[in-house]
């Protein structure tokens, strides 16, 4: 699966003067059913989706950025497309700051796994505000669509089927958490779980013996990301995890552990 075939030109504006929210999403239904593979479903369904989906929470990255989606039924292959608004609306994001990019995505209702790996490659693509600012100031649909490219770097491709690897992540740092899934849960081909464990240190203190150490700030909660990835992805996983804590080898509160699997069969919804 390939960004550069996803972007459909037809839905890309640069330039928008809406000055609100609701605005600003009424415009991306208008942009998206240009598309002629929305032909199947109103303007007004897209942008009744879009907004059903802002009620279970802002879609805003922060950092001026927002990736507005929904999943609809009757369409048979993703919408994404590209919108700025230079002087920025208030798009509800953690971090206050207006919202100048906009990325969409309309997906078919069914392809809930692909649409997840979709969005973890987008916020990817997007997370330097220099990278940003370079688009929000593009004086072209053409030139913010190179840009758009270019930050998104490798295309989501459909890996061969290879043997697979076992790769267990282990956070405590909840801080980091959310950050380390958004990225491994990008990966095409990718089966993640997440299972909550608890350090060894809380049962121990639990006896006499080393009740001193009960109070020291220690977490006692530890978050499992399990994976099961074909082989010559594990580094990728690896790499992305890497991109959020710096090394492994000069990190406290997150493990990374590989084992090669003799045996694995069927998949996992997300």
């Amino acid at each position: 699966m390939k960004l550069a075939e996803l972007l459909r030109t037809e839905c890309v504006h640069v330039g928008s003067a809406a000055n609100d929210k609701a605005l600003a999403l009424c415009e991306i239904a208008a942009l998206a059913k240009k598309s002629l593979l929305c032909r199947n479903v109103t303007e007004e369904a897209i942008l009744d989706a879009l907004q059903d989906r802002e009620t279970l929470g802002a879609t805003a990255l922060g950092h001026g950025v927002a990736i507005p989606h929904c999943r609809l039924k009757g369409l048979h292959d993703f919408v994404v497309g590209l919108m700025t608004i230079p002087d920025g609306v208030d798009f509800e994001a953690g971090d206050g700051v207006p919202v100048r990019l906009l990325i969409f995505i309309i997906a078919p209702y069914e392809q809930s796994n692909v649409h997840i790996r979709l969005l973890s490659a987008l916020s990817q693509a997007v997370q330097s505000p220099d990278t940003v600012e370079q688009m929000v100031a593009a004086r072209s649909e053409k030139q913010l669509i190179k840009l758009f490219l270019n930050a998104a770097g490798q295309d989501i491709e459909t890996q061969r089927p290879a043997d697979r690897n076992l790769l267990q992540i282990y956070i405590q740092d909840e801080k980091v958490f959310r950050d380390i899934l958004d990225a491994v849960a990008g990966i095409e081909g990718v089966s993640l779980s997440v299972s909550e464990a608890s350090n060894a240190r809380g049962y121990l203190t639990r006896r006499p013996l080393y009740a001193e150490f009960a109070d020291n700030g220690n977490p006692h909660v530890c978050k499992v990301i399990t994976t099961i990835v074909e082989r010559p992805l594990s580094n990728e996983v690896i790499r992305r995890v890497e991109g959020v804590i710096g090394s492994l080898f000069e990190c406290d509160g997150v493990m990374v552990a590989v084992q090669e699997l003799a045996y694995c069969a069927g998949s996992l919804e997300m």
